[in-house]
């Protein structure tokens, strides 16, 4: 079961991460898993006209970091030590992205998900993500 709602998360993240308001809108929260939305803004547009990859990782990365919270509590210190990144399709030109995180694992020390990226109104999948979280020893 989740220990934190989406407003506490919604709270957490703008005391603790105000930066992190550019990487994505958190819409949803529940047992091991996490949803996003990215808004996506000329700041996230690469040449070309297509979302940049470094726009896709930080809503990944963001999306798995409320997931782990949801089910943890508020560790801010709870940090990415991995993330590796398909990208599988280019993004619809002016639609937002969404991101989906479920949990595979959350153990004592490291915490292991998948994050799923689509253009909002597309089923076709734009990125595939795979995270793992440290979590610190004192919570």
């Amino acid at each position: 079961m989740p220990v934190m709602t989406i407003e506490q998360m919604n709270r957490f993240l703008a005391e603790h991460f105000p930066q992190g308001e550019k990487f994505g809108v958190l819409t949803g929260l529940g047992d091991s898993w996490a949803e996003m939305k990215l808004p996506v803004d000329d700041d996230h547009l690469r040449p070309g006209g297509t979302v940049s990859g470094p726009s896709m990782m930080a809503l990944a990365d963001v999306c798995m970091y409320a997931a782990l919270l949801g089910q943890i509590g508020p560790v801010a210190l709870a940090v990415t030590t991995n993330l590796n990144i398909n990208f599988m399709s280019k993004p619809e030109a002016g639609r937002d992205l969404l991101a989906r995180c479920n949990l595979m694992k959350v153990g004592k020390r490291l915490a292991v998900g998948e994050v799923w990226i689509r253009s909002e109104g597309c089923e076709e999948l734009v990125a595939h993500t795979t995270l793992t979280y440290s979590i610190p020893a004192e919570r």
